[in-house]
């Protein structure tokens, strides 16, 4: 499967390409990015091509992997899935479930096969621990700490215009939710305020009667950054696992997911865009419950 990539910065650069460029089966096709000296940087380090615009890249190529800012991945995914082209998307799928809607209409009408690329959820170690976690069952609730922090000195995300726009809800949310959601199910009702640093706090009613909580930011003192998981109940309380492996080996293993719904016919996979909006949805209901003082149903 001939893929392209959309975007040039650091992630795009260490993950998506060295990823696609070191896959047994998929091919590195082409690149595009909105600066194009740095496109062809990134073309010529990978040993392919740069493309003038995005919309010649997407006509070259059979899939492609989307690594931009929220509000620039979802018009693009939706052109890319408009065209008929696999999507292989970074989190948060979009900004807004009107964008993620979108996106999952072009996906479903067109049969094809879509991934987003939630770190966690494609190392071996954490797929098998939410799988048998869900299974057993019985969990009165789940508690996700992420603390991060984008302002040390040498830090590669600093300049982000979105994540400091948007903080740790919508840049480290998407990976919590991805750990919650699988085991707790779907969310019915969200509370959300803001605290210290930039930290967002989160209560989550899922419709099974759990209670989820979240703890966000990219601001976090550098004595007080980590992360962690776990789930609480009859069983007593289980800790999600480490990931054991690499990024780029994580998008290894998504390029392999995407590369096997492709051949059975856009077969769902658990991180597909439409579990991505769901993601989106509970954000998008976190970010206004935190403005408006309020609880909020995600649609």
């Amino acid at each position: 499967m001939r893929f392209g990539l959309l975007g040039t910065g650091h992630w795009a650069a260490e993950t998506h390409a060295a990823a696609l460029a070191a896959h047994p089966v998929a091919e590195l096709a082409g690149i595009w990015g909105r600066d194009p000296a740095k496109a062809q940087a990134l073309a010529d380090r990978w040993g392919t091509r740069a493309h003038p615009d995005a919309d010649a890249l997407i006509a070259d190529v059979d899939a492609v992997a989307i690594a931009l800012p929220p509000d620039i991945q979802s018009g693009l995914a939706e052109r890319a899935a408009l065209a008929g082209r696999h999507l292989l998307l970074d989190k948060p799928l979009a900004f807004g479930t009107e964008e993620a809607d979108r996106i999952v209409r072009a996906v479903d009408e067109r049969a094809l096969a879509s991934v987003v690329f939630f770190t966690n959820r494609f190392a071996a170690p954490v797929e098998t621990f939410l799988q048998e976690t869900a299974a057993a069952g019985g969990w009165d609730g789940g508690r996700a700490t992420a603390f991060a922090s984008i302002f040390q000195p040498g830090g590669r995300y600093g300049g982000s215009r979105w994540r400091r726009e948007r903080g740790g809800l919508w840049d480290v949310g998407p990976h919590s939710l991805s750990v919650l959601l699988p085991v707790l199910g779907p969310v019915a009702e969200v509370t959300a305020l803001d605290g210290p640093r930039g930290a967002a706090h989160v209560l989550l009613r899922h419709r099974s009667g759990a209670i989820g909580t979240l703890a966000l930011t990219l601001d976090a003192r550098p004595a007080a950054q980590g992360f962690s998981c776990d789930f609480y109940g009859e069983r007593g309380i289980a800790a999600a696992p480490e990931a054991g492996t690499t990024a780029v080996a994580a998008f290894g293993t998504a390029v392999d997911r995407l590369l096997s719904a492709a051949r059975n016919g856009g077969a769902a996979d658990p991180c597909d865009v439409r579990f991505g909006r769901e993601v989106v949805a509970v954000l998008e209901a976190a970010d206004r419950s935190r403005r408006e003082g309020r609880t909020v149903v995600p649609r």
